[in-house]
């Protein structure tokens, strides 16, 4: 029997008085959810794509990848609704505590035992159940929240953050980023670094603070490889940047084969799970840091610019959310975590197209791996969590 219209519009009106008094839907920002649903869609196919005739050809389960990349974006996605509710102004109080947690992760990678080397890099804790965690990515949240933190509530007051606090800023970002090249990683130590420098524009040091720190960005490049700093791997990988055929069977290789494959899919792309390189597993590393390659060859220059696309609209909503942020810890928060989006993704595609060196980082959103995706959706929890309660 079809319920009666009274009863309809009785229905109707109570659901719609419960959205308007929690007021969930009403301030999300909706565009960014749905930037990032489409993206961790595309993620999950090109994963898929990248992992499923290979694996199916050796004869072992061909939905391997997938299946644990799903249970990943389940296990991201409740990390970043549960960020989102709880609010950013409180999280003040558990900043030092989440920063010392990120901080003994990062020591606890270097003990023997416990640290797991993966591609030249002691950056991994190993799990039970063939799972790992890399501290490495939650030291992203940690410090950007940290400094954030510092440099907010210092300003109380003063029109610009003072010599101190900036210092003081600079030493909660340092440590970690000291720990990171003893790993050694590259890749997430100019990441963080990125991040520090916009949180400390946001922040309205002087500009001499930032003169200062792309002046010590350059001199600390120069001097780790004239003083031998960098490993042999990750020295053969900026030789490959500069001379691909320098490291023919390692780096340069895998720079040569990423630059074909993408080459390869011309306007429209090969079609998904009809990529000849990735199904011939020709890119090492595919599924994870070089997971644009699949989009290039699979979907083609279309697909590879949609997916560009939607980055660009989610550092465009989270620009956006630091402008309106209400107090200055939110803006600084979301500026941080922008930087942080902005130049990891920077970072990969260009690796991937030759354009930048190879140092080893995820493709937000889109690559294979755990604890990047638990990251980054954390990241986006905070997003939203400022965009929340931005009035």
């Amino acid at each position: 029997m079809m319920m009666s219209y009274s009863r309809q519009t009785r229905v109707r009106d109570r659901f719609s008085h419960a959205l308007e008094r929690d007021g969930i839907i009403r301030q999300m920002d909706l565009v960014l959810i749905a930037a990032v649903i489409l993206l961790l869609a595309i993620g999950a196919v090109l994963v898929s794509a990248g992992t499923r005739n290979w694996y199916a050809s050796a004869g072992l389960d061909p939905n391997y990848y997938l299946k644990r990349h799903l249970i990943n974006i389940l296990v991201a996605v409740s990390l970043g609704i549960a960020t989102m509710f709880f609010d950013y102004r409180l999280l003040k109080a558990y900043t030092p505590i989440l920063w010392v947690i990120a901080f003994l992760g990062l020591i606890a990678v270097l003990i023997p035992g416990i640290g797991s080397t993966i591609n030249g890099a002691r950056a991994w804790i190993t799990l039970p159940g063939g799972y790992s965690v890399e501290p490495g990515e939650f030291a992203k949240v940690a410090v950007i929240t940290g400094m954030a933190m510092l440099l907010a509530e210092r300003r109380e007051g003063e029109k610009d953050p003072k010599a101190r606090d900036v210092t003081q800023a600079l030493l909660i970002a340092a440590l970690p980023m000291l720990l990171i090249m003893l790993q050694p990683d590259l890749g997430t130590a100019i990441i963080l670094s990125a991040s520090v420098v916009v949180v400390i524009a946001i922040s309205g040091a002087s500009w001499k603070w930032i003169a200062g720190l792309l002046l010590l960005a350059c001199l600390g490049s120069i001097g780790a490889v004239k003083l031998h700093v960098l490993h042999d791997y990750q020295i053969k990988r900026l030789q490959s940047f500069v001379d691909p055929n320098a490291d023919p069977q390692q780096s340069g290789y895998q720079l040569r084969q990423s630059r074909i494959t993408i080459g390869s899919g011309g306007l429209t792309g090969k079609g998904l799970y009809k990529g000849p390189q990735t199904n011939g597993r020709f890119v090492p590393e595919q599924q994870t840091d070089f997971i644009f390659t699949v989009a290039g060859e699979e979907l083609g220059f279309v697909g590879s610019a949609g997916i560009i696309g939607l980055f660009g609209i989610v550092l465009w909503r989270a620009g956006r959310i630091a402008r309106r942020s209400s107090d200055l810890f939110g803006r600084l928060v979301s500026g941080g975590i922008m930087a942080w989006f902005a130049f990891q993704i920077f970072e990969n595609i260009g690796m991937a197209m030759g354009l930048m060196p190879m140092t080893g980082v995820p493709l937000p959103f889109l690559s294979y791996g755990g604890t990047s995706l638990f990251a980054v959706l954390i990241g986006i929890g905070l997003l939203e969590n400022v965009h929340m309660r931005r009035s």
